[in-house]
């Protein structure tokens, strides 16, 4: 690459973080849906075309601040892994930095939660975030990891996915949560992970066992590993 090519290549990146940057702030003084376009090209200092140059869309902007939160998160939330060595500790270690990483965009995230709908790009559950929605997933297997926890085969596979919904349920409240320092949402995430641990530890109980065969079957069904007709008894 010749030294032209990457000063415009750098100028180029500078400018689509320039917008992205912009469309945030917009986002926090406007609210998403208000937002135009036209008002973010304006406080990027851009030409609307040029906005629109680099993201077609307001959802477009949103699924890069996604791409962006995650490649920022990961190295971190990795790092506090390492050096975690049970599954209480590394829970925490994921689900605080969340907390810590979105707060400036708490208000954003409130707003995006309209768009729940497998079927909207902006959805957590959507096609346009399973490489995201992956990645996070693999954390939470990663956190699981010779953690001790001890689950019988069936449920095992389910577990990362499992975490990563009560991570999504705990932010939802967080969100909506105008206690002082979101305070609320810390002292369910105590209780409630405190009752999960719970769980998890007597799980492997033969007195369970019956419960754990029904659990199996929806998670099969959650997950689409059951066939959509019971079959006749």
């Amino acid at each position: 690459m010749t030294p032209m090519k990457r000063v415009a290549g750098k100028k180029s990146e500078e400018t689509r973080a320039r917008i992205l940057e912009s469309a945030l702030a917009v986002f926090r003084e406007r609210g998403f849906e208000a937002a135009t376009m036209r008002e973010i090209a304006l406080r990027a200092e851009v030409a609307t075309g040029a906005a629109y140059y680099y993201f077609d869309s307001k959802d477009a902007i949103v699924l890069a601040f996604y791409d962006r939160a995650q490649q920022e998160m990961v190295p971190d939330i990795t790092d506090q892994l390492d050096h975690c060595t049970n599954l209480e500790a590394r829970l925490r270690a994921v689900i605080s930095h969340k907390f810590s990483y979105f707060q400036p965009n708490r208000d954003l995230l409130a707003a995006l939660t309209a768009h729940t709908n497998p079927r909207h790009p902006l959805s957590p559950f959507s096609a346009q975030n399973a490489a995201i929605r992956d990645a996070d997933v693999a954390l939470f297997a990663r956190a699981a990891a010779d953690s001790g926890v001890k689950l019988p085969a069936r449920i095992r596979p389910h577990l990362p996915h499992l975490l990563w919904l009560y991570q999504m349920g705990l932010i939802l409240y967080w969100v909506y949560d105008e206690s002082p320092g979101q305070r609320r949402t810390l002292l369910l995430f105590d209780k409630t992970l405190q009752m999960l641990l719970l769980t998890l530890r007597f799980a492997n109980l033969p007195i369970l066992l019956p419960i754990h065969r029904l659990a199996a079957d929806l998670l099969d069904v959650v997950y689409g590993a059951a066939p959509l007709e019971e079959k006749e008894t």
